[in-house]
């Protein structure tokens, strides 16, 4: 299959990429490869971060636009044809959907319908839409892992947002034969993750003392996925994907919340302790269960490089050694 990603340079719009995972892709593309050109779009809204870029500012490459995607004129001048786009802007935190829903819908759905446009208008190579695993909603513990061909059934507003956005994209497929290509993920860590997600909220606590909050009795399961591999599989199914496919692209580490919580306190700690749990009321309509099968993704040759327990150390050791990127974010959301 030929590759899309070819040492030809080519224009690469990335949406989101102050974020989080967007972030960590840009900066794995620009590793692997330089030829390309960058333009980063982000509004920078609490948890976009410039900074987690800075060490890109000024290449020949790269350059950062400070816009929102629903701004349909703005992202229509931005892509030009032959541009491949890929879509990781998003609110993401679901407590934060259960407290202001229609942020999610502004920003989920229809700033994704704002670039997908523009993208289809203006003849974008390829458009891809990172999605979630969320979207099918809670899982028994006696059933499998969802497939890409599973009905779509979300618990929350932010996965309902989502799930909205991945429709829209299909719609476009059939109506237009707009080349587009969907990954859904499953839970991401590592570095530069924002604050207020488990992971980092509980090593960040345990660093400054504090208790962790669990929320009710932990049974809760998810499926974690170090963040540069799932940056991997999405480099993959940019090269290697068929258009109007949805991949799965999932790290293999189904955890109970419990388990994971004394985990976290053991690679923080050198040790157990029970004690630093501390319950808190559950979650409004909390999933009990998410799990994907990414055979699909497999078959491409990707396959996760990081161990849990490799990718856990990792990350608390780049909190351990980054408190001025974390500390002014919890003592900002504490006021």
């Amino acid at each position: 299959m030929k590759k899309r990603l070819t040492t030809r340079p080519l224009e690469i719009l990335v949406t989101g990429g102050a974020g989080f995972i967007g972030s960590n892709f840009v900066h794995l593309l620009n590793r692997e490869y330089p030829q390309h050109k960058i333009t980063v779009v982000d509004k920078l809204s609490y948890c976009g971060r410039r900074e987690n870029l800075a060490d890109l500012e000024g290449g020949p490459n790269y350059r950062f636009v400070k816009e929102y995607i629903a701004d349909y004129q703005v992202m229509s001048r931005l892509i030009t044809p032959g541009m491949i786009v890929v879509n990781f802007a998003a609110e993401s935190h679901v407590d934060n959907s259960i407290k202001d829903p229609l942020v999610f819908s502004r920003t989920n759905v229809l700033g994704t319908h704002s670039v997908l446009e523009a993208a289809r208008v203006n003849k974008a190579k390829l458009f891809v839409q990172i999605s979630t695993d969320e979207v099918y909603g809670s899982l028994s513990m006696q059933s499998g892992a969802s497939l890409e061909t599973d009905p779509l059934r979300p618990s929350s507003p932010y996965s309902a947002s989502k799930a909205s956005a991945d429709m829209l994209c299909l719609a476009n497929v059939r109506t237009f034969q707009q080349p587009v290509i969907i990954t859904r993920s499953s839970n991401n860590y590592g570095p530069n993750q924002y604050p207020e997600k488990v992971i980092p909220l509980f090593i960040t606590n345990l660093l400054e003392g504090k208790n962790v909050p669990l929320y009710g009795n932990g049974t809760n399961v998810r499926d974690w996925i170090f963040v540069e591999d799932n940056c991997q599989g999405i480099l993959r199914v940019i090269n290697q994907g068929t258009s109007g496919e949805i991949y799965h692209i999932g790290g293999g580490n189904e955890i109970p919340n419990i388990d994971l919580t004394h985990q976290i306190i053991k690679a923080v700690l050198g040790h157990p302790d029970p004690s630093r749990v501390q319950p808190v009321p559950d979650r409004l309509g909390h999933d009990l269960r998410y799990a994907i099968n990414s055979s699909k993704l497999h078959a491409l040759g990707w396959m996760p490089r990081t161990s849990f327990g490799e990718g856990l150390n990792k990350t608390v050791a780049w909190y351990r050694e980054h408190p001025d990127w974390w500390k002014p974010l919890k003592q900002g959301r504490e006021k």
